[in-house]
């Protein structure tokens, strides 16, 4: 009987594997949500994938009816948009998920429950997007979307809908994780560990985290704006209404430019990593690397306006646009030299790593040299809509990007799993991945010169063209086989592949100190940094790398100190601030953006309308009035802050209790203008100058509404939990405030540019 007993308490298989399964969807270590990324945007490659050869196949011959216009349409939109969203930029947070806190001595990211909501907003925004096939209106617009296509009736089923819908979910995710990459990255670097002793690929995946924040926010103010075009009436590109289908081209590609280098940055990263460690020798000239970063950050915000050049901007804004395209192009080569003096000299180590690594470097050259022609605004003319964009486009972004991921792949996959890739399979799958990428994108440039017009789905027997395709076509199967077998050696390996060990490259940085795969707490003891190679110096020493468990105090060396102005100022923002209130700053970044663009929208409109309502119908003395209970709250709330200092229990609370009421008497200001604007038959989609009043306000309105719950949440734990102190809850409150703060410091500008219309 006792033998049964105890049998009977051993959960059964489909127990432990449902506790397994519920492990992983509840998870918030940074490790298993980068794996999870890793496998989600994996799938989503696959369908893309599939999608491209559909299009390759029905591109294969002249006068093809494989498939019909309409589907052409939606799959080679599909194909565009699960690439750059849903699986290229993901796929490389995915690796600064799982690798940053590693590569700094940190537990875990700063914000965990963040951290997996952006996970899942990725899912689900994926899926619902996806969903559109089932509704059997799959978006069919290309990637961009441009408006008035976009428009109704245009597009008149669901499929821009689910675009927008499904794009905007996984947009807040990414900006979310970047956000937390941000505060991670600054403030819970190791002891010893400063700026300039970072891993390369955390400084890049900290400046493609501030790209982030300053980037997608234009495309989300868009994607609302055409959202509302469709569904509410808003007039925002409507051309008819006066709207300006360039005003969506300026914020898309304001997104779309510094979007390149968000899918680009972090794999300068990953090369950095890889080729260092497979040449034997530091890297050549680590600051310029990371100068030659954070320029190509700040020019990619410069540089929008060559995609527009065909639109007829005029001769000043080509040339501005023109010369800082090519200018962007000097970082990246600095970059390229960099890598290549640092295996001069070397003592090379073929690897699959390195192999890709090596292909990464002369592929993203070829399709940057094509790149800056696209500069040159007479070639631009010649080019732009041909097969030549998609040759350059490609060769950055698979030829590049890709192979970056692949090399990443080989290299990290020991320390994921604990087990090596398959080296024999590894060179099959890099040769037959050159020799496919090559077949199928080379000919593009070649066609694209001689004429041929991208986005269509079939085209005319003329000489040449129906071998170059047939090429393509062959060269993308080539392509689909060698995904194939990087399946198949992933499967072989996580079944029997060889165990790995901690640092079976004999690397140099902290991820590489751990077990593999890590332990949930990454490190039991912190390691010491004593500079951008801390495994070297711990092995040149002598001492135990492997900090996942215990280790002798005495054998660890103390960490060494940096002394630099930018550490300095950083390590004074994170004094002041806090984990908590750097990440609202953040945050805000993006928010600046957002408002910008819709601000931007309403003063290109506001007296565009052809008819109809204008500013002159609204009320600003009493406008006037509610914003200054809103500003007013400003104070009252700093008060609050002071009586917090002061551990003035009583005085925090009702300093706290009247910011939040003005704030209510704000909002209910609001709701009695609108109200007033409706009885006089004021109606969002009136005209322009509505569409874009109704829709900055409101959502400076929501934004309010967002701070009074956290103020009123803030409120209510002062009143049912007797523990809840201020003093030690500052950080959190502090953050609240920043918000808040910054909510009435944007109305300010809001009420100056809507209401104060004699000032221009």
């Amino acid at each position: 009987m006792a033998s049964i007993a105890g049998q009977q308490r051993i959960p059964a298989p489909s127990i432990r594997s449902a506790e397994r399964l519920y492990s992983w969807i509840a998870t918030l270590d940074h490790k298993r949500i980068g794996i999870l990324y890793l496998i989600t945007t994996g799938v989503f490659f696959i369908l893309g994938g599939l999608e491209a050869l559909v299009l390759r196949l029905q591109l294969a011959t002249p006068e093809s009816g494989l498939i019909s216009p309409e589907a052409y349409n939606a799959i080679f939109t599909m194909h565009g948009t699960t690439m750059i969203f849903l699986v290229v930029m993901p796929a490389l947070l995915g690796f600064s998920n799982y690798l940053v806190p590693l590569m700094i001595g940190a537990r875990d990211m700063a914000f965990p429950r963040l951290n997996a909501f952006s996970y899942w907003l990725l899912l689900f925004g994926g899926l619902l997007l996806y969903f559109s096939f089932l509704n059997a209106s799959p978006p069919d617009t290309g990637w961009f979307s441009y408006a008035p296509l976009t428009e109704q009736p245009y597009s008149m089923n669901k499929g821009v809908d689910f675009w927008i819908v499904g794009l905007t979910v996984t947009s807040v995710g990414t900006i979310a994780t970047g956000v937390n990459l941000i505060v991670t990255i600054l403030a819970l670097r190791t002891r010893g560990m400063g700026l300039w002793r970072m891993p390369i690929f955390v400084w890049m995946s900290l400046i493609n985290a501030l790209l982030i924040v300053g980037a997608v926010p234009s495309l989300t103010a868009a994607q609302i704006m055409l959202l509302f075009d469709r569904n509410l009436g808003t007039k925002f590109f409507d051309v008819g209404a006066g709207g300006s289908p360039i005003l969506w081209q300026h914020l898309f590609w304001f997104f779309g430019h510094p979007e390149v280098y968000i899918m680009v940055l972090p794999a300068f990263g990953m090369i950095s990593e890889v080729v260092p460690v497979f040449s034997r020798k530091p890297v050549f000239g680590y600051r310029l690397l990371v100068l030659a970063g954070m320029a190509i950050a700040v020019l990619s915000f410069m540089v929008w306006g060559h995609h527009m050049f065909a639109v007829g901007m005029g001769f000043p804004a080509d040339v501005v646009f023109g010369a800082a395209s090519m200018i962007i192009a000097v970082p990246t080569g600095i970059k390229i030299f960099n890598w290549l003096a640092t295996m001069w000299g070397g003592r090379l180590q073929f690897t699959v790593p390195m192999l890709f690594a090596t292909g990464f470097i002369l592929m993203f050259t070829m399709g940057g040299v094509t790149g800056v022609q696209f500069a040159v605004v007479a070639a631009d003319w010649q080019l732009t809509d041909s097969y030549y964009v998609v040759a350059h486009f490609h060769y950055v972004l698979f030829g590049g990007t890709m192979l970056a991921v692949f090399a990443a792949a080989y290299y990290w996959f020991p320390k994921m799993t604990g087990r090596m890739l398959d080296e024999r399979l590894g060179k099959w799958h890099f040769w037959l991945t050159l020799a496919g990428f090559n077949l199928t994108f080379f000919p593009m440039h070649i066609l694209g010169l001689m004429g041929m017009p991208r986005r269509v789905y079939t085209y005319p027997d003329k000489p040449g063209w129906e071998l170059l395709n047939s090429a393509e076509t062959v060269g993308s199967f080539i392509l689909g086989v060698s995904t194939l077998v990087f399946i198949w050696n992933i499967y072989r390996t996580l079944r029997a592949g060889e165990a790995a060990g901690n640092d079976p490259w004999d690397a140099w940085t902290l991820e590489w100190a751990t077990a593999s795969p890590p332990p949930s707490w990454n490190f039991a003891t912190a390691p010491p940094v004593s500079g951008p190679r801390p495994l070297q110096a711990l092995k040149q020493q002598g001492v135990a790398t492997d900090y996942s468990g215990a280790v002798e105090i005495s054998n660890i060396p103390d960490p060494a100190t940096e002394d630099s102005q930018v550490d300095g100022i950083v390590d004074a923002i994170q004094d002041r601030f806090g984990t908590a209130q750097i990440g609202v700053i953040s945050f805000i970044s993006s928010e600046i953006v957002f408002f910008a663009a819709l601000i931007i929208a309403f003063l290109a409109y506001r007296t565009a309308s052809v008819s109809g309502p204008g500013q002159e119908s609204l009320a600003v003395l009493r406008t006037g009035l509610f914003s200054v209970a809103l500003w007013a709250s400003s104070g009252t709330l700093f008060l609050a802050e002071r009586r917090l200092h002061r551990r003035d229990r009583r005085g925090f609370h009702r300093w706290l209790l009247l910011t939040i009421v003005l704030g209510v008497v704000f909002l209910i200001g609001q709701m009695l203008e609108y109200r007033s604007l409706y009885r006089e038959g004021v109606r969002l989609g009136d005209n322009l100058f509505t569409s874009s009043f109704f829709t900055l306000t409101g959502f400076h309105g929501a934004h309010v509404t967002i701070g009074l719950i956290a103020l009123g949440i803030l409120f209510v734990l002062m009143l049912v939990q007797s523990r809840f102190d201020p003093v030690t809850h500052q950080g959190g409150i502090r953050a609240v405030a920043i918000y808040w703060h910054f909510v009435d410091l944007v109305w300010l500008i809001i009420f100056v540019a809507v209401y104060l219309r004699w000032l221009y």
